[in-house]
């Protein structure tokens, strides 16, 4: 079940790698077992470093609704300086990210840099409320977006069915789980082949927006910045839209033990994302204003549609397809990223033992990957989705602003941990600040809501007392544990190690 925690540490190499031993003998052999290293590989090179950062940020809403920066903002010009400065600020959060990855090389993300500045217990609570609620929000919503666009040319004349939409979802996570469970370099070349149906959906706006703009297509542009909101809550709800937007470029540091040279290839593929994302995001929106007046935008349900009819024609067809294949990259960039942080709280034992198996022979993570299946599929079915992600939004910025808090921390705390990549300090704090202003932020415009999801972050807090520091648990309590493991679709350690030979550490 769940193991004593190991004490964090920054130095220990073969700790630090996640290594894994153990080897089963072939059926029939006589050979005895020998001790060999049971691993993640290291298969993530730049390009698919690069994929997986574009293609978890980059999902539905640049094609579908970018109009959150421009209801608060009131004005085109307002709203194209919120789109370049949340870019900016969201480069200065991936740079914090490419320190702590390049100075502490295990996987896990957020959760790996609050363990190692802060201890175990924060980190609990963020692999605590990640796993039970906001990953599988997450996956359901993106995945939900990708059903009701993948069906929406079969249903141009009338409205497509709730239930045929759930199905297809369903079948979408499937195929991505069983994907992420079979092998790396499959998803990997996917995550590849998804970002460049991104990039390409992002060029087939820009290009004619830059031909409007050729033939003098400016009139929204003119006196831009007229209608500017001046209220004290619109630029800041602007700038929560435009943080949201640009979330996702964390995912890397989740696979960092997977990173083919991390000193070098985590700052670049991180550098290379957030300026090829932010020129996206800008030049799309100015290509969406060289056509679309700033009230069309307002009230349009599918903005990249609504451009593309005006410009292109039948081709707007094409359009939801492009959508589709764009939630499917951010479903499968996520999941690939997010089962490495379970993984790797498993190995440190913060979540059930089994979860930090690997694949023998296919070198995949598969139980902490198939453990968000079920979860999944039970959000998909039964929850207000969108609720449950507002619920959480403030404990996503609350953690990330924690990890880089953690930065500044590490500094003092281990002035002569070898820091290959390393950024001025001004980044971090200020950095760290607009994410507890984020935070702050999503309390003060929905207190309700954010309360609510303050209570369920809080519930890690007695779990964690419960599940790890109780060590003398009751047997009734143990068979229990078992039984909710059972149920939820995990099978015994003894059958997943005969039947899909895995070895854990």
């Amino acid at each position: 079940m769940f193991r004593k925690p190991a004490v964090p540490t920054v130095t220990n190499r073969s700790y630090v790698e996640g290594q894994s031993n153990g080897r089963l003998p072939s059926m029939g052999s006589k050979e005895p077992v020998r001790e060999e290293k049971v691993v993640l590989k290291k298969k993530v090179t730049l390009l698919r470093g690069v994929s997986i950062i574009i293609g978890t940020i980059i999902g539905a809403g640049i094609f579908i609704s970018p109009k959150g920066i421009l209801e608060n903002t009131g004005s085109v010009g307002m709203s194209l300086v919120v789109w370049t400065v949340c870019g900016i600020l969201s480069l200065f959060g991936a740079l914090c990210y490419a320190e702590l990855g390049t100075c502490i090389k295990k996987s896990g993300g957020h959760y790996t840099y609050i363990l190692e500045a802060f201890g175990p217990l924060p980190a609990f609570v963020r692999v605590w409320v990640e796993l039970l609620v906001i990953r599988p929000a997450a996956t359901a919503v993106i995945s939900l977006a990708f059903g009701r666009h993948i069906l929406e040319p079969l249903f141009m004349q009338c409205e497509i069915p709730d239930l045929a939409i759930k199905f297809i979802t369903a079948v979408g996570i499937t195929v991505v789980m069983v994907l992420n469970s079979m092998s790396v370099s499959w998803s990997a070349r996917l995550q590849i082949f998804l970002t460049f149906c991104k990039l390409v959906a992002i060029l087939i706006i820009i290009v004619p927006g830059v031909m409007q703009l050729i033939k003098g297509e400016i009139q929204h542009f003119k006196k831009a910045f007229e209608g500017t909101n001046t209220s004290v809550m619109g630029l800041p709800l602007a700038f929560y839209s435009g943080m949201y937007a640009y979330s996702g470029w964390f995912y890397l540091n989740f696979v960092t033990e997977e990173v083919e040279n991390p000193e070098k290839n985590i700052p670049l593929a991180i550098g290379i994302s957030m300026v090829t994302v932010t020129l996206g995001y800008v030049l799309t929106n100015i290509a969406y204003f060289t056509t679309i007046s700033p009230e069309e935008l307002l009230s349009s349900n599918a903005v990249a549609v609504t451009f593309a009819e005006q410009l292109m024609g039948r081709f707007s067809l094409a359009v939801p397809i492009f959508v589709a294949l764009s939630c499917f990259g951010s479903m499968n960039g996520g999941i690939f990223a997010v089962s490495r942080m379970f993984y790797v709280a498993s190995r440190e034992g913060h979540l059930p033992e089994i979860l930090s198996m690997i694949h023998v022979r296919k070198h995949t993570p598969l139980p902490a990957v198939i453990v968000l299946h079920p979860l999944t599929m039970i959000m998909l079915f039964t929850s207000e989705l969108e609720d449950l992600l507002n619920f959480l939004s403030f404990a996503r910025w609350l953690f990330i602003g924690l990890a880089v808090a953690g930065l500044i921390y590490l500094r003092y705390k281990c002035p002569d941990m070898p820091r290959p990549f390393k950024v001025p300090l001004f980044i971090p704090a200020l950095f760290s600040f607009t994410c507890l202003f984020m935070a702050a932020l999503s309390l003060g415009s929905d207190p309700l809501n954010t309360g609510i999801g303050f209570v369920i972050t809080l519930t890690g807090v007695p779990a964690y007392y419960l599940f790890i520091v109780w060590d003398k648990k009751p047997k009734w309590f143990r068979k229990i544990l078992v039984h909710i493991l059972r149920s939820e679709g995990e099978v015994g350690a003894h059958s997943l190690n005969s039947y899909f030979l895995f070895s854990n550490k």
